[in-house]
């Protein structure tokens, strides 16, 4: 699957970083270096795939 960063700059100025591809965590490790950049996150919404794989994570866990 291919992974991608999607960086969005409104006319106000205002930015907003989208992963797609990316399974539980793996998102937020690959877009660190792009939000401490652009500096303060005011906003942070997780997607479905963020969740599936932390449920599968902790299913595994619990198995263990």
């Amino acid at each position: 699957m291919t992974r991608i960063i999607e960086i969005t700059v409104a006319t106000d100025g205002q930015t907003r970083v989208e992963t797609k591809g990316f399974s539980g965590a793996g998102c937020r490790e690959a877009s660190r270096f792009i939000e401490t950049a652009l500096g303060k996150r005011t906003e942070e919404q997780l997607t479905s795939e963020f969740h599936q794989q932390l449920g599968q994570q902790q299913t595994n866990r619990q198995q263990s």
